[in-house]
């Protein structure tokens, strides 16, 4: 948990489970792995499983003890929709999400199918956003899968970005984030690709983040993308 997060465009983390496995090449190098096994070097008790998914129940209801409204990512460390996680689980943290009205709540997933066949059982009130992480063109069908969801908001996450985008179908999608790949492996990400999606996003009315150009050293390569940066939120109430 941390409530100043290093992510640009949250808040505060949320991680009521820990943990997750590769799915698609976005995830080759992981940055929670890495934090993960840190965190289990240091003797963090969330994280004496290192990176298998974990369960903490007692990280449930963190969210209520926190007054003052925040915007919240859930399961930074996770994906709130991995198979090991049971949705009797998922369940629990719909329930906190309800309760705590005064914050909003930001699920970004790589397993969009299974959101999908979840999203009619689960409560979506509209302080839950759901975003899927859409780094090159073979996974643009979870944008299918998200605009089949129940979620007020939806948004997709273009990070990291490892290829053009050449069919973008963004219809029904509220927003979208864009960023590099930042690791001592990362992988290149070219300005043509960001610009495409930025246009595609000035089409439609889409609000735009601009996350990171990252690289080994991101903090060094910046923010900046056509002379300024690009902060845009969805306007929901």
């Amino acid at each position: 948990m941390s409530l100043n997060s290093a992510i640009e465009w949250t808040q505060t983390t949320w991680n009521p489970v820990t943990g997750c496995s590769k799915v698609s090449s976005g995830c080759m190098n992981c940055y929670a792995e890495r934090i993960a096994r840190r965190l289990k070097a240091m003797g963090q008790p969330n994280y004496a499983a290192g990176f298998r998914v974990t369960l903490h129940p007692h990280m449930l209801e963190l969210p209520l003890r926190w007054r003052r409204p925040q915007v919240i990512f859930v399961n930074s460390m996770s994906d709130l929709f991995h198979e090991e996680v049971p949705f009797s689980f998922i369940e629990q943290v719909f329930e906190v999400m309800n309760r705590a009205s005064w914050h909003r709540f930001q699920i970004l997933t790589k397993r969009s199918a299974r959101a999908c066949g979840l999203s009619s059982k689960l409560p979506w009130s509209k302080n839950i956003w759901l975003g899927v992480t859409v780094e090159e063109q073979d996974c643009l069908y979870r944008t299918e899968d998200l605009r089949k969801t129940n979620a007020e908001v939806k948004f997709i996450s273009f990070e990291p970005l490892l290829g053009p985008m050449a069919a973008l179908d963004l219809r029904g999608i509220d927003w979208v984030i864009v960023g590099g790949e930042s690791s001592p492996n990362a992988r290149p990400m070219s300005a043509a690709w960001v610009l495409k999606i930025q246009e595609q996003c000035r089409l439609r009315g889409i609000p735009f983040f601009f996350k990171q150009w990252g690289g080994k050293r991101k903090k060094r390569a910046g923010r900046v993308l056509e002379g300024k940066t690009w902060d845009e939120m969805p306007l929901v109430g």
